[in-house]
């Protein structure tokens, strides 16, 4: 999913500096808020999934900490191990679909510039 937001986005960057003629901005902008849709439904279920598990590991730590059961140590480890990449690539939706967002200001520009 990365490779994919991140792609795209540069792909619109790259069309968005050379603005070549003929170009059909409302076409773009079409497609450009049914990419900023897809991804900001791909950002929902990843914050989701992130909160439930952030949740789940402070659980599991209060409940460690609280009854010193050392069976959650293992569990607690699991956790935090799936949750940091969760939070790193949150982080990755949460900051391109933000530029998608300017870019999205750039391509309503552009369209009322060139009628």
């Amino acid at each position: 999913m990365k490779k994919r937001i991140v792609g795209y986005r540069k792909r619109i960057d790259a069309l968005l500096a050379q603005s070549p003629q003929g170009t059909e901005w409302k076409a773009v902008l079409r497609e450009h808020l049914t990419q900023i849709s897809f991804f900001q439904h791909e950002r929902l279920i990843h914050l989701i999934v992130t909160v439930t598990f952030a949740l789940l590991t402070v659980i599991a730590l209060a409940i460690y900490c609280i009854a010193c059961y050392m069976p959650m140590l293992p569990l607690i480890i699991l956790l935090l191990v799936l949750l940091i990449p969760y939070i790193g690539h949150y982080y990755t939706l949460e900051n391109e679909v933000q530029k998608m967002y300017v870019q999205y200001d750039t391509i309503l520009d552009k369209m009322h510039h060139n009628t």
